[in-house]
């Protein structure tokens, strides 16, 4: 029996180079060029921003008679200025805390009626006027604000006084319209309720199916397949879109400018007239501030500015440390 030796396999013949692939590898590179250019451009422009509002911060903090942080006065057209941003941290971040009770909830409580329990012909319909909501101008909901909402919250106001003045927060102490922090709480939580319904929806409709039709198999109620598939999956989206609303409410100005009756006067009181967030105390006062006085906007929009950055960061954390648990890498 003749016995058989393996042959040497010859080398495969070089591949002819394709028609497109310098074409492409050329495109590869320009994107990549394009695409690190951006992220520097855009880094290079914060930077800019933040170097602007440091300089002409310096220059009315240096020539500030009070205390930048504490104050609780605005005068910078007085000859020496005063001015502090006290009262306009604690209006912007009580109202944006207020907006944010408000609007996350029933954000996500929308968005998983539209992914998950409407109808298909009532869930389109009812995404695009969501998605409508977000399109509307901040000055329209401002006239509707200041025309409708605040008649109709004065007794909502008296109401909680009544039976809530013991929460402090809710105690009346200066009787008046309703221009004050809870009524902008209320006309921010209604702006940015769009923003947290939409991006929350979109993340909810990712969810794997396979995860839900397990955890139906299984024996869950559609409530348990929300709890434990839908809401565990979706949880930095439903952060990230927080932040977004967040992000509109801190620096939301005409709305809020024509909604409240701004005043100095510090207070926890949600239901006592007036206050004063950054954004409406610079719209108020660009337009008639010396160099002076608008340098100590600008000072105040600095303070915005960093208070932005960190939400955002912190956000970021938050979602980096449940990443590993939301089911996302899955």
């Amino acid at each position: 029996m003749a016995s058989t030796t393996p042959t040497d396999t010859p080398p495969a013949p070089p591949l002819s180079p394709r028609s497109g692939t310098s074409t492409g590898r050329a495109g590869d590179k320009i994107f990549s060029g394009l695409s690190r250019g951006s992220g520097i451009l855009l880094l290079v422009i914060m930077a800019s921003i933040a170097g602007f509002l440091t300089y002409r911060a310096a220059i009315a903090i240096s020539k500030d008679e009070g205390n930048f942080l504490t104050t609780f006065d605005w005068n910078a057209s007085a000859d020496p200025p005063v001015f502090g941003i006290a009262v306009l941290l604690v209006g912007t971040i009580v109202s944006s805390i207020v907006a944010m009770v408000i609007a996350v909830p029933v954000a996500v409580g929308i968005a998983l009626f539209i992914s998950h329990y409407a109808p298909r012909r009532l869930a389109a319909p009812i995404a695009y006027i969501v998605d409508l909501l977000a399109a509307v101008p901040s000055i329209i909901y401002g006239l509707w604000g200041a025309l409708v909402l605040v008649p109709y919250l004065e007794g909502l106001n008296i109401w909680l006084d009544q039976y809530f003045a013991w929460t402090y927060i809710f105690d009346q102490t200066q009787p008046g319209v309703a221009r004050n922090m809870l009524t902008v709480g209320i006309l921010l939580a209604i702006m940015i309720l769009p923003i947290v319904t939409s991006v929350s929806r979109e993340v909810f409709l990712q969810v794997p199916r396979m995860n839900e039709e397990a955890a139906l198999a299984l024996g869950a109620t559609r409530w348990e397949v929300i709890r434990l598939s839908v809401l565990p999956f979706g949880r930095s989206g439903v952060i990230s879109a927080s932040m977004l609303g967040l992000g509109r409410a801190l620096g939301e100005t005409m709305a809020v400018a024509t909604v409240l009756s701004p005043n100095f006067l510090l207070s926890l009181h949600l239901l006592d007239p007036g206050g004063g967030t950054f954004a409406q105390n610079i719209a108020a006062k660009f337009g008639e501030a010396t160099e002076t006085g608008r340098d100590a906007l600008i000072a105040s929009g600095l303070v915005l500015f960093v208070l932005t950055l960190l939400v955002n960061g912190a956000a970021r954390l938050i979602i980096a440390r449940r990443k590993e648990y939301s089911g996302a890498n899955a």
